[in-house]
């Protein structure tokens, strides 16, 4: 297959398997995405989906966040790990967007990044999934698969997202990322991963990838 033949047979085969891709953090407007996708750093969707309903009854705004102390915050929140940095951002965040944008998340990735505890990735799923603005956030999954498929050198996550955003279109970007996610979950994953049913890597992937997972298999 040709490079274009290969993104071709993934979209096709996403779209396949997930015509209908449902946003893994839990939320209901975009502050509570903000700060679950900040809770979600080294740790997974599933225990912050069981965190964010115990926070989030205490307060799901801004205005609301700051009368918790920094401490407060924290004792909630340390099942998903790094509480001491993620509290102190989530308090730190909600101060500045009561001070200066009225208590709402803005729609722009400088303004994103300039929150505490908000780096390109946190920023990128809220621009994606709150805004719907294209945007290509690259987790753990993404990089992985995107390193598989042969489709990044697999160095960094900056490249693999600068990657991403030249082979795929821009239309495509915010359900692609999803799509990936899921797919990179249910038959691609980092432990456990059986070839057999991971079609897009057997069709398409990486050969010394390919090799390394069949000479592992022998032993």
């Amino acid at each position: 297959m040709t490079k274009q033949e290969k993104v071709t047979f993934v979209i096709d085969t996403l779209n396949k398997l997930y015509p209908q891709v449902p946003i893994p953090l839990d939320h209901k407007d975009p502050y509570t995405l903000l700060i679950a996708v900040l809770l979600s750093a080294q740790s997974t969707d599933v225990r912050v989906n069981k965190i964010t309903p115990l926070l989030f009854q205490i307060a799901d705004n801004p205005y609301d966040m700051v009368k918790l102390t920094v401490e407060e915050i924290r004792e909630i929140i340390k099942p998903v790990g790094l509480s001491p940095m993620k509290s102190k951002g989530i308090h730190g965040l909600s101060e500045i967007l009561i001070n200066k944008y009225n208590g709402q998340v803005p729609a722009d990735f400088e303004a994103l990044e300039s929150l505490p505890a908000v780096g390109h990735k946190t920023a990128s799923v809220v621009m994606s999934q709150a805004f719907n603005i294209a945007a290509f956030p690259v987790d753990t999954h993404i990089h992985r698969l995107m390193y598989r498929w042969g489709f990044t050198n697999g160095k960094n996550v900056v490249q693999t997202e600068k990657d991403a955003k030249r082979l795929f279109p821009i239309d495509l970007w915010n359900t692609l990322h999803l799509q990936i996610i899921w797919y990179g979950r249910h038959y691609s994953p980092a432990r456990g991963w059986d070839l057999e049913k991971d079609i897009i890597t057997t069709n398409i992937g990486r050969k010394t990838v390919i090799n390394d997972y069949l000479k592992k298999k022998k032993r």
